[in-house]
C-alpha cells in the first residue's frame, strides 16, 4: 500500500493510548447542517431538505439534475457531507419560470434519499451559509472499554480542539495534494482546477502544517505576539500586537482564538512572533507557498481552536454516542484524532 503524503500532525492532548473504531455501519456517523434561515416560500429556486445515506453529495446533485431536469451549476449547497454516512443538508435548485412539480417526493426520493420538507426562496443556496454541522457518532473499541476516551473527551470540552483540516479534504492517501505539488510547481491554472480542489488542499496543508507547530510549541490556544484573533461564534477578527492579561483571560475563557494562515498574497494582519512562526513554516514548502501566491488567492485567517458546542456523551451497549456542533468548516475527524488511534485519523 503506498504511503500517504500526510504528516501525523501534533495532538493537543498527545498520542491517545488506545485504539478506537468508527464510522463501522452509515448510522453511526450523523450529520446535520445548521441553518440560520429558512427558505421564504416564494422565489425562483426550490429549496429541498434532504437525508442521505452512503451517499456523496456530488452524487445527490447528480440524481437532482436528472430527475428535475435541470444543469448541475443551477443546483446549490452550501457544504459537502460525508459519503458513508446518514446526512441531512439543504439543496437548491432554479427552478425559474417553472412550479413545483406536484410529485416531488416521488421525483426526488430513492434508495438512500429522503426528502424531509422543502420552499420556494429567491436565492440560489451558496457555499458557506450554513452556521454548522451537529454531529452524532458512534464509537466503539479499547478506547470506550479501557476509559481513556471519556477522559479526553471532557479536556476537549473544557478547552477546546485544533482545528485541522480533516484527511478528506487532501483526497484518498493524499492524492489532491501529490497533484497539488505538481500543479503548484508548473504554475496554477484555473483550467487544470476548475473547481479549486487542489489550491484549496495547498492552502489547508500549509495552515495544518502551521497549527501542528503551534500545537508542538503549546501557543495554539494561548496566542502569540502579533497573533489575529477571533472572536467565537462569528466571523469578526482583530488583530493583537501585545498579548495582554486581557487577552490572556479571553484565550483562557474560549471566547476568542488565535488564527493561522489559508496562505495568499498579503499578510492577513498578522505580525511579530506569530507571522516569523509562519513564515518558517512557509519557507519549508516554498514550491507550494510560492504557487498559491501567484495563483492570485488573497490571504485569509482561520482560527485555531475548534470549540464544541452543546456537547453530550451517552453510552450506549458496548459504544459511546458523541454529539456535538462544530462551526462551520470544522471537521469531526480531528475531534476524534484526539480521542483514539485510527488508521484514517
Amino acid at each position: 500500500m503506498q504511503a500517504s503524503p500526510l504528516p501525523d500532525w501534533a495532538r493537543s492532548l498527545g498520542m491517545p493510548p488506545h485504539s478506537g473504531r468508527f464510522r463501522e455501519f452509515p448510522e453511526a456517523f450523523r450529520v446535520e447542517e445548521q441553518m440560520a434561515f429558512t427558505p421564504e416560500g416564494e422565489g425562483e429556486h426550490l429549496w429541498l431538505h434532504c437525508e442521505k445515506r452512503n451517499l456523496s453529495t456530488a452524487q445527490l446533485i447528480r440524481h437532482l439534475s436528472h430527475q428535475l431536469a435541470v444543469a448541475p451549476r443551477d443546483i446549490g449547497v452550501s457544504g459537502l457531507k460525508d459519503h458513508t454516512a446518514l446526512t441531512r443538508q439543504w439543496v437548491s435548485v432554479a427552478l425559474t419560470g417553472r412550479a413545483t412539480p406536484v410529485d416531488l417526493p416521488e421525483l426526488v426520493e430513492m434508495d438512500g434519499v429522503r426528502l424531509l420538507s422543502f420552499g420556494r426562496h429567491p436565492r440560489k443556496l451558496r457555499r458557506g451559509v450554513h452556521r454548522a454541522n451537529r454531529f452524532a457518532l458512534y464509537v466503539t473499541g479499547e478506547a470506550v472499554t479501557q476509559g481513556s476516551l471519556e477522559a479526553r473527551w471532557q479536556e476537549l470540552v473544557a478547552h477546546g480542539v485544533p482545528n485541522y483540516f480533516g484527511p478528506q479534504r487532501f483526497g484518498h492517501q493524499g492524492s489532491n495534494l501529490v497533484r497539488a505539488r505538481a500543479l503548484m510547481a508548473r504554475g496554477w491554472k484555473k483550467k487544470q482546477d476548475r473547481d479549486g480542489f487542489l489550491l484549496s488542499s495547498a492552502r489547508s496543508f500549509l495552515f495544518n502544517q502551521v497549527l501542528s507547530e503551534r500545537v508542538r510549541q503549546e501557543s495554539w490556544a494561548s496566542g502569540l505576539e502579533g497573533d489575529v484573533f477571533n472572536l467565537e461564534g462569528s466571523a469578526s477578527q482583530f488583530a493583537g500586537e501585545a498579548l495582554d492579561d486581557e487577552l490572556r483571560t479571553r484565550l483562557a475563557s474560549l471566547d476568542i482564538h488565535p488564527t493561522g494562515p489559508m496562505w495568499g498574497r498579503g499578510d492577513g494582519g498578522v505580525s511579530g512572533e506569530a507571522l516569523a512562526l509562519e513564515c518558517h513554516v512557509a519557507e519549508q514548502d516554498a514550491v507550494l507557498a510560492r504557487g498559491i501566491e501567484d495563483s492570485g488567492a488573497a490571504a485569509m485567517r482561520r482560527p485555531l481552536r475548534l470549540c464544541l458546542q452543546s456537547p453530550a456523551l451517552e453510552r450506549d451497549g458496548e459504544g459511546l454516542w458523541l454529539d456535538f456542533s462544530l462551526a462551520r468548516g470544522g471537521f469531526a475527524t480531528a475531534v476524534l484524532r484526539e480521542l483514539f488511534q485510527h488508521p484514517a485519523l
